[in-house]
């Protein structure tokens, strides 16, 4: 009896034994497979359109640190990007600014608490063909432009090389046309010689091509002077320099939209960059957004161009008075 006994037990220890290397067999060792953490899983994201290259960059580098992490982000006008994260067709989103009243309100009645993190500062850049003389504006001279008062280059400069102004932006309901119309036009309509050109390359090329355009871009595809494509763009367009003053006294009132002027606040057309969440715990949107903040995701910001929203950033005046 007890050689009897103590078999049953050896045989019921190797059947508890068996069950549990059966079980661990049928659950995957990938992450990828379970629920997403923030650091594993699949999420989908959109992207406003602006800001590609930099969170390509971004995308990229997470999902190399982290192997079992996949972002699919979708790059698109901003508009579109609000209505993906309100109709809960995206878990998390970049854009050029936060929640506004009514998007908070709808929040609340879907019984969510968004989380708002904010990754950068952005200038939005003036660009105009090389040939335009005109390469310094101020703000009342671009919103007298945007709204159609200045109709024609010579009213700036006096030259008549140039014909009629032509503005162009990126896409329709962008961004950067919201932001004009925002905080430079203070709500006035449009001039009628506005268009959308589709994309930020096609923006770039139409302004390379024809010499009486000025179109508006977010700095990042013109600020990373390492990359290959942005010195392309670069040796096609002039890049804007702005005052906020009515009337400037010397060109050094004049700024572009370069880390430095955006650090010290001088550059007049900067935004803050954001990404927002709807996850009611900590997924894999979360996970982004905290590496998109953390020290490897603001270096990446630095290096763009961009100012990051958090680290420190040296400013060394090489003119001293």
């Amino acid at each position: 009896m007890r050689t009897e006994r103590a078999n049953l037990r050896t045989a019921s220890v190797l059947l508890s034994l068996s069950a549990l290397l059966l079980g661990s067999c049928g659950q995957s060792n990938n992450p990828v497979t379970d629920t997403d953490t923030p650091t594993s899983g699949t999420i989908s994201i959109s992207v406003d359109e602006t800001f590609e290259p930099i969170l390509k960059s971004q995308v990229d580098t997470f999902q190399k640190l982290y192997q079992y992490a996949k972002v699919q982000a979708s790059y698109k006008p901003e508009l579109q990007v609000m209505q993906d994260l309100m109709q809960d067709k995206v878990r998390a989103v970049v854009i050029a600014r936060d929640l506004n009243a009514a998007e908070r309100a709808e929040f609340e009645r879907q019984k969510l608490v968004p989380r708002s993190t904010k990754i950068g500062i952005d200038g939005l850049a003036i660009i105009v063909n090389r040939s335009n003389p005109d390469s310094l504006l101020t703000l009342a001279q671009l919103r007298d432009i945007f709204t159609g008062k200045t109709s024609q280059w010579s009213q700036i400069s006096g030259e008549k090389k140039l014909a009629d102004v032509n503005v162009v932006f990126d896409t329709n309901n962008s961004s950067t046309t919201r932001y004009v119309q925002d905080s430079v036009t203070r709500g006035a309509a449009l001039t009628t010689r506005v268009f959308a050109a589709k994309s930020n390359p096609a923006l770039l090329d139409y302004v390379a091509t024809h010499p009486s355009a000025i179109g508006v871009i977010g700095a990042n595809w013109i600020s990373d002077l390492d990359d290959s494509s942005v010195q392309s763009f670069r040796k096609k367009v002039r890049v804007v320099a702005v005052s906020a003053s009515a009337a400037p006294k010397s060109a050094d009132d004049y700024v572009q939209p370069y880390q430095a002027y955006l650090a010290l606040k001088t550059y007049p057309l900067r935004r803050d960059l954001y990404v927002i969440s709807r996850e009611a715990r900590a997924g894999l949107g979360t996970g982004f957004a905290s590496f998109v903040a953390g020290n490897k995701g603001q270096l990446i910001m630095l290096k763009s161009g961009l100012m990051p929203a958090v680290g420190q950033t040296r400013i060394i005046d090489n003119n001293p008075k």
